[in-house]
């Protein structure tokens, strides 16, 4: 069960093929991008967002195309609320990941669960930006005319049973997480992007707390 709502979380992120990644080539200066990037990530405290989430299965033709909110606040809160075609809830409050639907609430806690432990970091990572220095990946920095291109992949073995790689594609114009591609062993992969983003406008902890 808990696999099954693991899984179900993953889903939330970020095979797709995009015809301008054949543009992208390897950064100039990575040491001085690596020192913009984590300037301007250190910067944001906050972001709200709307989201587009395109999931691809190996077994369908067709996208699963679902919309929604997004926000996050440091430390380690994130909260997702879809809104189309279903409506659906998950947020991240420090070590606990809790999920809310129609029928029923979950709540999971990284500190009795190693993989949970991971699955938040990466989330947490990824959209703050700092991922490009964790450990738990070896990073590849591409560059295009208005886009960086970080390829991460995963180097431990657990993490490898459940991506193959992660992509985030950064907007140079402002240094945040524009896109963020996860693909999965089997084939499956999940393109999720932020649209209309508001940086460090006040949001409240209680906001993070489901009841």
């Amino acid at each position: 069960m808990l696999r099954t709502n693991l899984f179900v979380a993953l889903l939330l992120l970020p095979l797709v093929t995009f015809s301008q990644k054949n543009t992208f080539q390897p950064v100039k200066d990575e040491a001085s991008f690596r020192m913009k990037f984590s300037e301007a990530a250190a910067k944001i405290n906050t972001i709200q967002a709307d989201f587009l989430q395109e999931k691809n299965l190996t077994v369908l033709d067709e996208k699963i195309v679902s919309k929604g909110k997004f926000w996050f606040k440091k430390l380690n809160m994130v909260r997702m609320e879809y809104t189309n075609p279903y409506k659906y809830l998950m947020v991240i409050n420090q070590d606990k990941m809790t999920i809310k639907d129609d029928a029923k609430t979950t709540t999971m806690s990284s500190r009795s669960n190693k993989l949970l432990e991971y699955v938040n970091k990466i989330i947490i990572d990824c959209v703050q930006g700092t991922a490009i220095d964790s450990k738990d990946f070896a990073v590849k920095v591409l560059e295009s005319e208005k886009q960086y291109l970080l390829e991460l992949a995963p180097v431990k073995k657990e993490l490898r049973e459940f991506f193959s790689a992660i992509n985030l594609f950064i907007d140079k114009s402002d240094n945040s997480v524009q896109r963020m591609e996860m693909k999965e062993p089997n084939g499956d992969s999940t393109l999720f992007t932020f649209m209309n983003k508001i940086f460090n406008e006040s949001i409240p902890d209680p906001f993070f707390v489901v009841r």
